[in-house]
């Protein structure tokens, strides 16, 4: 008997749930980080009466002098720094990634077999849109683009929370979406 081709569509929602968890705590980190108590204010974050303190560079406005050591070791960036590592495991190798090691171990046993299987490739996609989003924050807080951190996780966040709530994959859509425009091969 060969073995179903698919994935069990519980472990992806269930992965889902602790990247939103991860996510959103990074968004508060974020808010009140180094970045964002530069920009904003630095003594109480938004509620500051501080004016803001934009530099101007060729290129667009970025945040005065903060040392890239000041950067790295702002606990905004180093959890989305960790959950974009965690996106690119779930690219790179899906079998090996946590979560799902976790579901599968763990959860999975304690559940009734699934009803039916999910193709694995839109899934796979949406952790690369999650990789990107989360890559391109970390990115941009690096090069000092004020509140690149919560915007970014701000972004992954509500992808990841409408799969967790809603049962609704926004990168697994896009996937779809994609397929379809892709042009077909004569006959």
């Amino acid at each position: 008997m060969s073995r179903p081709h698919g994935i069990d569509p519980r472990g992806p929602r269930f992965a889902a749930g602790i990247t939103a968890t991860l996510l959103a705590v990074t968004v508060v980190f974020g808010l009140v980080g180094v970045s964002a108590a530069r920009l904003i204010g630095a003594s109480f974050g938004w509620f500051s009466t501080e004016p803001i303190d934009f530099g101007y560079v060729a290129g667009g406005f970025v945040l005065p002098a903060i040392p890239i050591a000041a950067r790295v070791a702002d606990v905004g960036f180093i959890l989305l720094a960790i959950v974009t590592a965690l996106f690119a495991w779930g690219v790179l190798s899906p079998r090996t990634a946590p979560w799902g090691v976790l579901y599968r171990t763990v959860i999975a046993p304690r559940l009734p077999k699934p009803t039916e299987l999910e193709d694995p490739r839109p899934p796979r996609f949406a952790q690369g849109v999650g990789l990107a989003v989360s890559g391109i924050g970390v990115i941009l807080h690096l090069l000092g683009v004020p509140l690149a951190i919560p915007v970014a996780a701000g972004f992954a966040f509500a992808a990841a929370f409408l799969n967790v709530a809603f049962d609704f994959c926004l990168g697994c859509q896009m996937y779809l979406v994609l397929r379809r425009l892709k042009p077909r091969p004569a006959a």
